[in-house]
């Protein structure tokens, strides 16, 4: 494994719980979200400002929209945003009970469908599922029903080259792979990907499995919550490279810039301590980190296609 890499500090957000970073390779910009804030925010990385938009409820995850603008996942359904207005119509309701669950991770896969998983907010039960938005009608796409029901859907990742799909199911410490048929919109059978040390108390403990992306080599990039960093997995689940994030709570990495080698990394404040904090005050701050000479980075995320 290479020495680790640090991240930089671009923008002091102070975010509540800072998710789902994507980057706009025609705006060159980054959209990201604060869920518990219940915004949608815009980062320029050339003047590194940043303006945010409210939403009616906490924003899960965002993806690009072929027509203009994005599609947010909120709590209640699916709605378009774009900046001139902000949240626009609603696309289509949340399929679930909105009193104990929400929208968490998301992404688009190659064939333009937004695949949203969802959180069960007790995290008593691994009740939660993956539902999937394809011309504007939501459907579940796995979940408790087939026995791949999570306490938190994280981690969402399409490799279509190898023709897998990651999950994270942040609670249990556990990452997933799946089989991923993209014409059929279809997974096989679920896998371990890989596992981390439950233990907190533990000194060397490393957080547990977040956000993800992957780069052009097939390589699944994980935010580690409570971690303060960001693991670099290969395909076969050994892992190779770690980014140290000055904020324990790393949530969701995006690959952006020019030439998508800059992987831009969420974080949170939102239940921090008070000595947590004080140790790590740019909780809930936007960074960035350019990658080595090794790294392939990434590219495009697809777009969601009405």
């Amino acid at each position: 494994m290479r020495l680790a890499l640090e991240a930089e500090l671009v923008f002091d957000g102070r975010a509540l719980l800072g998710e789902c970073p994507l980057w706009h390779p025609l705006e060159q910009v980054l959209y990201w979200v604060d869920i518990s804030g219940k915004t949608i925010n815009r980062f320029d990385p050339t003047t590194r400002t940043n303006q945010a938009w409210p939403t009616p409820t906490e924003p899960g995850c965002i993806a690009l929209r072929e027509a203009g603008g994005l599609v947010a996942a909120c709590r209640d359904g699916f709605y378009s945003f774009d900046t001139s207005v902000g949240i626009g119509p609603k696309i289509a309701d949340a399929p679930y009970d909105t009193t104990n669950m929400r929208f968490n991770d998301g992404k688009c896969d190659e064939a333009g469908r937004f695949w949203a998983g969802a959180m069960y907010e007790p995290r008593t039960e691994a009740i939660a599922a993956i539902f999937v938005l394809a011309k504007g009608k939501v459907q579940t796409a796995w979940g408790p029903e087939s026995g791949l029901g999570v306490k938190v859907s994280n981690g969402l990742a399409f490799d279509p080259t190898r023709g897998v799909v990651y999950q994270s199911d942040t609670p249990n410490h556990i990452a997933y792979r799946f089989p991923f048929d993209a014409a059929k919109g279809e997974v096989g059978e679920r896998q371990t990907f890989f596992t981390r040390d439950a233990d907190k108390a533990k000194p060397d403990y490393a957080g547990r499995p977040d956000g993800a992306a992957i780069d052009l080599d097939g390589n699944y990039w994980s935010a580690q919550y409570e971690g303060g960093r960001v693991e670099c997995y290969s395909p076969d689940g050994t892992l190779r490279q770690t980014i140290m994030v000055a904020a324990k709570r790393t949530t969701m990495v995006a690959f952006g810039g020019g030439d998508f080698k800059t992987m831009y990394i969420t974080t949170a404040r939102e239940g921090a301590s008070a000595e947590e904090l004080a140790k790590f005050p740019h909780s809930g701050g936007l960074f960035a980190v350019e990658l080595g000479l090794g790294d392939t980075g990434g590219k495009a995320e697809p777009f969601y296609v009405d």
